[in-house]
């Protein structure tokens, strides 16, 4: 799914899209499941504590129950992430933000796919320092 997710950012919220993954078979995983879209919700503990974290997932949930049944890609899978502006922007304007991001996420470019960035720290592979950790020696001139 990484190669082929798809992300609008708006003031209110993030999401990220990407068709269903087709079975071996050439059908879905399950009958029946290429007609509808399915929508996930997450935020993270930078947004706040626990009860501000519900309040920003109801709302997106609120906004999301109005407006996928219409604009949704069927056989999609979608996630919607909470940002800190969520829980202070007004809903009109949630709804909005939701409604662009849904309308322009199918035509949106793919985001590159994950390439794991070298580790840093002492020695070790992708470090660039030698593996043994001791520093190379200087001969004095």
């Amino acid at each position: 799914m990484a190669g082929t997710r798809r992300k609008w950012v708006t003031p209110g919220l993030i999401l990220q899209g990407a068709p269903r993954p087709v079975g071996d078979s050439g059908t879905t995983e399950c009958a029946g499941q290429d007609r509808f879209a399915r929508i996930g919700f997450t935020v993270t503990k930078k947004v706040g504590k626990a009860v501000v974290r519900n309040r920003v997932r109801r709302r997106l949930r609120a906004v999301a129950d109005q407006l996928v049944i219409d604009l949704a890609v069927p056989g999609w899978d979608y996630v919607v992430i909470g940002r800190q502006q969520t829980i202070e922007r007004p809903f009109a304007d949630l709804i909005d933000d939701m409604r662009a991001a849904l309308q322009r996420l199918p035509d949106a470019k793919p985001s590159a796919p994950y390439m794991p960035r070298p580790r840093k720290g002492r020695g070790g592979k992708g470090s660039g320092k030698p593996a043994t950790g001791n520093p190379v020696s200087r001969v004095p001139s």
